[in-house]
């Protein structure tokens, strides 16, 4: 049975779980989450994800959602992207929830308030935090490549796929990435299989209701 992931792409969460199904060359079909236009939150999509969010994973009887856990599971599947030691384990862990609790919380924030929100909702002093959080973030990461190919050293992980979900929207909201972070973007985006998410999900570009 082939797999399906609730997505849209705009959402870096969801780039995550479709990009690690592109590297891992797995047979997967995207169901379009119309999130700007609220199908989020309704009850239909409550009854797939009581969290209310994207992605969420299904394949069989198998229901998965947050990006880490979906990454995870592709990652043990098929034996890529994945630990060699428990030392890597628990460094793919570590950065994999940096970057939850860290970098993607305040750069997916940041961005939707900047890009998303009606005008005469935006906050700026809120969004001028959450950029000055998502660019300490960034200082934390360029100082990772340091010297490093990827995450871990000379290969990727899915301490990477997790880290670099947003890395591809950064000149959307003005930010140009540093030069660790651009070429290690670059690394990724030379990995067989890859696409950028406005070309692997759907919901590009953004149709409101009532425009």
């Amino acid at each position: 049975m082939t797999a399906t992931l609730h997505c849209f792409a705009q959402s870096g969460n969801s780039y995550k779980a479709a990009l690690m199904l592109e590297l891992c060359d797995q047979p997967w079909k995207p169901i379009f989450v119309d999130f700007f236009n609220g199908a989020a939150r309704t009850p239909e999509f409550a009854a797939i994800n009581e969290m209310a969010e994207v992605p969420t994973y299904t394949e069989g009887a198998l229901r998965l959602s947050q990006s880490g856990v979906i990454i995870d599971h592709l990652s043990r599947t098929h034996k890529k992207f994945g630990p060699e030691t428990e030392a890597e384990r628990l460094e793919i862990l570590r950065w994999t929830l940096w970057d939850n609790h860290k970098l993607t919380a305040n750069i997916a924030t940041g961005r939707f308030m900047q890009l998303y929100l009606p005008e005469k909702h935006r906050k700026l002093d809120v969004i001028a935090f959450l950029m000055g959080r998502t660019k300490t973030a960034l200082d934390t990461l360029e100082r990772r490549l340091e010297n490093r190919n990827f995450i871990l050293g000379d290969r990727p992980t899915t301490a990477d796929i997790s880290c670099v979900g947003y890395m591809y929207f950064l000149e959307e909201i003005d930010i140009a990435p540093p030069a660790n972070i651009a070429a290690w973007r670059d690394r990724i985006k030379a990995l067989p299989g890859w696409q950028h998410p406005y070309d692997l999900m759907p919901g590009h570009p953004i149709q409101r209701a009532n425009v």
